[in-house]
């Protein structure tokens, strides 16, 4: 029986996709197989042998110690695309507050509750101040046109804007899909130079740390809406402010604010809700689980950020996943040795990525104990599962 340790709540549709009789939820446990965590940090936990799995539910694996992961041969995954619906209609919102100074002027109405009975004169006088301008016909950047991005582009496409887009690892084909409704650029700073808004949907990682910079925000069209749904780091926090200050940024919205920033009435900030919603941790938990089970049954890796991914049916019999380094002549050893046992591959599968490689070796009888550990001692192995 594979045991599951949930590290938050974890909503109910995800967990009814364990069978019962094969897995076993706790919240607390010495030897998990595989962890399912919201955004709980995991970089202090320890990594025991049994666990063979992390997945986060949602996108951001910043709290997840993954290089250390990949050296202990433990997948980890994300549900990507499962909250991006809910991210965008965020974003959208913080858009149209933002330029329309919505919020400032909620608060400045219901300052007139004390005053006349009809507030009807009031508002007409001192409407003046709130007047902010309308999306269509402007230009917004977004960065990263992934499955937030893309859903960002066709929404803004639709609402009049014209969109322009970077991401310099978009696949071709994907690029030309989205090509009815976004003009991608090849220099980020292109982009900063025609957009009106500038929305940002980058994973946070090393690369992505503060990439929009000081640099970057000086570059920009005075009188910007800059717009951080993505992590707060992908950001010049510092730069920000002073931008806001200097009023080259004319509105913000984020939702990851810093003390300084929550000081802004020109900043529009909420409590990391983007991807708060039943809908969204539905989704994410559903992939999530389904991800799990299909790796620790059959070996099987869709959406990993630190291994390849991995995908194909079995065979009648045993199957072998081994996670090694991506070196020349890694596989030649690997058959070798297996033939030498007298086994017969059905099916091979061998993928890398970067510096690591996953590979997938169907038989059609049951594997001794012995080849698994002497697969396990080749150099540059990492980890080898027998899966039967």
């Amino acid at each position: 029986m594979y045991i599951i340790q949930t590290y938050n709540k974890v909503a109910r549709a995800g967990l009814q996709g364990f069978d019962p009789e094969r897995y076993r939820i706790v919240e607390q446990t010495d030897t998990p197989d595989a962890i399912l965590v919201h955004s709980t940090p995991l970089h202090n936990i320890p990594l025991r042998p049994e666990l063979k799995a992390i997945c986060r539910i949602g996108a951001g694996t910043n709290t997840i110690p993954v290089e250390k992961c990949t050296k202990q041969g433990i997948v980890v995954f994300n549900t990507p695309g499962g909250n991006a619906n809910a991210v965008k209609e965020l974003t959208l919102a913080a858009i149209i507050l933002c330029m329309r100074n919505v919020l400032a002027a909620n608060e400045w109405v219901r300052t007139l509750k004390d005053g006349e009975s009809d507030p009807g004169r009031a508002v007409e006088a001192g409407k003046e101040v709130y007047r902010g301008p309308e999306l269509m016909g402007k230009t917004i950047g977004i960065i990263g046109v992934g499955a937030i991005g893309s859903r960002m582009a066709r929404a803004c496409h639709d609402l009049g804007l014209r969109v322009l887009g970077y991401d310099p690892y978009l696949g071709h084909a994907r690029v030309n899909e989205l090509k009815q409704y976004v003009q991608f650029v090849q220099d980020v700073k292109e982009l900063y130079a025609a957009a009106d808004i500038v929305s940002v949907h980058i994973p946070l990682n090393e690369a992505n740390r503060g990439f929009v910079s000081r640099q970057a925000i000086e570059s920009m069209r005075d009188g910007v809406y800059l717009i951080n749904y993505a992590r707060g780091p992908v950001l010049d926090n510092e730069a920000v402010c002073d931008a806001i200050d200097s009023g080259k940024i004319a509105g913000f919205a984020t939702d990851f604010p810093t003390a300084r920033e929550l000081g802004y009435p020109q900043a529009l900030c909420t409590p990391h809700l983007g991807a708060g919603t039943p809908e969204a941790d539905e989704n994410c938990s559903v992939m999530a689980a389904r991800q799990i089970c299909e790796y620790l049954e059959n070996g099987n890796i869709t959406n990993s950020v630190n291994f390849p991914d991995v995908s194909f049916a079995r065979a009648e019999g045993d199957r072998i996943a081994i996670m090694h380094y991506n070196r020349v002549g890694m596989l030649g050893r690997v058959t070798e040795l297996v033939a030498a046992a007298g086994l017969n591959i059905e099916n091979l599968v061998n993928k890398a990525r970067g510096d690591v490689a996953y590979t997938l070796l169907d038989f059609n009888t049951e594997v001794p104990a012995e080849v698994v550990q002497q697969l396990t001692a080749l150099e540059q192995v990492i980890r080898v599962r027998l899966i039967r």
